[in-house]
């Protein structure tokens, strides 16, 4: 994925800036952003900020066999890693100019500069030596990634400590850190890295230029240099052709970048020092934060446990006498329940039982003789008023008729004689 190209607007905005001596995050043209160090719980963990870009450096070492032509040298080796979480311009395993171009120009900062006694790193002339390894990943991009990638590389180197080693014959013993303190490594100078950008055919000059600055400046001037004024690598990239002029200025402007980063360096790494002799918080643990509360971790109370016993028995002995209740209810018969009434008692329960089995007689003597005396009374209808609406059942519906007619043929007949009798 390529990154999404400057509108015209912006590039000739930022280009105006520059020759007004104006920058977008308000520096002047010779100031560095801020740099901040951190280190990780382990030895040789490093985390570098500088402004918004922000680089990892690991360091880790395993023994290996030497090179031929160099059997009493141990072996440096740098990995730089461009992480498409820096920037969507980076793509995830394949190996584009730029990390080719830092990488190249990380070795010849660190490597060619012999910045670290290789010699101290050999075990057995011939056969074992230490190889160190030195990965950095770009967690986020920002421009000027080449110097952070230095500062980043050489604390982690300073801040590392590879194991100790015991030979006995021809046997190689690595101790670990419990038995044997490890070692640091052989380093006699810092080189760091400072960048320049120029626009307008270098006629502009600016100091760690940021990612906006990068796409549009013309040339590009890297320096690697100690704080003893040592130059240890520079390149140029870019079509412009600088004057010898042009590169004593920068030489003098980095060399006193170069003192600035190395004390803010060492200071950090004194730090670190102290805390972890002293036994405090340090590195991946110092940014946790403090006063949280979890689950899994309390504060820890002194309980005494001498008189326990004692107490327990006093207890005991001045406790009232439990109560004697049923633990649950008793029910007198299958299908009998009761309502607003204390069954939880076993004298209570008794009484109810009593009286509960002398309604229960006189409910089904009543349900017996209601229906009967209904049926004397009414003859075949009875009435059953069990909803709230009344239903009228009839037992035999064809007597019911029969009684109906032979009624009413009575009834005509006793008129028929009456009307008789008048004549």
């Amino acid at each position: 994925m390529k990154d999404t190209p400057l509108s015209n607007c912006e590039r000739d905005f930022i280009l105006k800036a520059i020759e007004e001596k104006k920058r977008l995050d308000g520096r002047q043209t010779y100031d560095f952003r801020k740099i901040k160090i951190t280190f990780g719980t382990d030895y040789g963990c490093c985390f570098v900020d500088l402004g918004k870009t922000r680089v990892m450096a690991q360091v880790s070492c395993e023994l290996v066999a030497p090179k031929e032509s160099r059997p009493n040298e141990g072996i440096m080796f740098f990995n730089i890693e461009l992480s498409p979480m820096a920037s969507p311009a980076f793509e995830q395993g394949r190996q584009s100019e730029l990390s080719v171009k830092l990488n190249r120009q990380l070795e010849r900062c660190l490597r060619n500069s012999k910045c670290i006694d290789t010699e101290s790193l050999c075990v057995v002339a011939g056969e074992k030596v230490w190889q160190i390894r030195v990965d950095v990943s770009m967690l986020n991009n920002d421009g000027n990634l080449m110097d952070a990638a230095s500062v980043a590389a050489i604390t982690a180197l300073c801040h590392f400590r590879r194991p100790e080693v015991g030979i006995q014959g021809d046997e190689v013993t690595v101790y670990g850190p419990e038995e044997r303190d490890p070692i640091p490594l052989s380093i006699y100078h810092m080189p760091i890295s400072v960048s320049f950008s120029f626009f307008q055919q270098g006629t502009f000059l600016l100091v760690d230029p940021c990612e906006r600055e990068e796409r549009v400046m013309d040339g590009l001037l890297m320096i690697a240099m100690n704080k003893h004024r040592e130059i240890c690598s520079i390149q140029s990239s870019g079509g412009i052709m600088l004057l010898k002029e042009q590169v004593m200025r920068c030489s003098k402007i980095a060399a006193v970048k170069v003192s600035e980063i190395t004390e803010l360096i060492g200071a950090a790494l004194l730090n670190d020092k102290t805390a972890r002799k002293a036994g405090g918080r340090c590195g991946f643990a110092e940014s946790m934060p403090q006063e949280r509360i979890t689950a899994l971790k309390t504060d820890e109370t002194a309980v005494e446990t001498a008189d326990v016993t004692e107490r327990a028995n006093d207890i005991v002995d001045k406790a009232e006498a439990p109560s004697q209740t049923v633990p649950s209810p008793l029910v007198p018969a299958p299908g009998v329940g009761q309502v607003g009434q204390n069954s939880w008692g076993l004298q209570e329960e008794d009484d109810d039982d009593g009286e509960e089995e002398e309604d229960d007689e006189e409910e089904e003597t009543k349900m017996e003789t209601e229906p009967q005396e209904k049926k004397k009374g009414r003859g075949d209808v009875v009435q059953i008023s069990d909803s709230e609406e009344e239903e009228v059942v009839i037992l035999h519906p064809d007597t019911a008729d029969k009684a109906k007619n032979s009624s009413s043929h009575q009834k005509g007949a006793a008129a028929s004689k009456k009307k008789r009798h008048k004549k």
